[in-house]
């Protein structure tokens, strides 16, 4: 299968890039951290209540060199909104084994989804429409502690 026709279930399609993955071993985690820079936008800033809002998050190797960024589990990046993980109450178990983040040198990887304007309920088992106010979207890199690249914007549902 062609490479523009697969999608990887990360949301990202990633072609392997040897070369760069090598030498992006050898920029200290620290610096490729701070490189990666995270925006996040969405089509509008204001929707009605329960229409579907467009997001689109991009990650940026800052650097004129490839980078590689370890996270601790298989999630590579996420999203959340008022800081519910991907607007659900939902206990997420991601794989304990560690997985990467691969740039090319100033490479910028775009990833676009759609928040449904709910929230899931678990023990309730439903999905509530988001009340009208201000909602904080934000995108990261699946990094522990505060100092995780991240990026946030503010819509509001009427």
């Amino acid at each position: 299968m062609p490479v523009s026709d697969r999608e990887d279930r990360h949301g990202l399609d990633e072609t392997r890039n040897y070369l760069a993955a090598a030498l992006g071993r050898f920029v200290p985690q620290r610096l490729a951290r701070a490189a990666l820079h995270v925006s996040i936008e969405t089509d509008r800033e204001r929707y009605a209540r329960g229409e579907p809002i467009a997001i689109t998050a991009t990650f940026t190797n800052r650097l004129p060199v490839p980078i590689t960024v370890r996270t601790p589990r298989q999630r590579r990046w996420g999203w959340s909104v008022d800081g519910e993980l991907e607007a659900s109450d939902e206990t997420r178990y991601t794989r304990s084994k560690p997985s990467s983040f691969g740039f090319r040198p100033r490479e910028r990887k775009r990833i676009e989804w759609e928040w449904n304007g709910r929230f899931e309920r678990t023990a309730e088992r439903q999905w509530v429409t988001a009340e009208p106010r201000e909602y904080e979207i934000s995108a990261f890199v699946a990094l522990d502690g505060d100092t995780r690249p991240s990026a946030t914007t503010t819509v509001r549902i009427e």
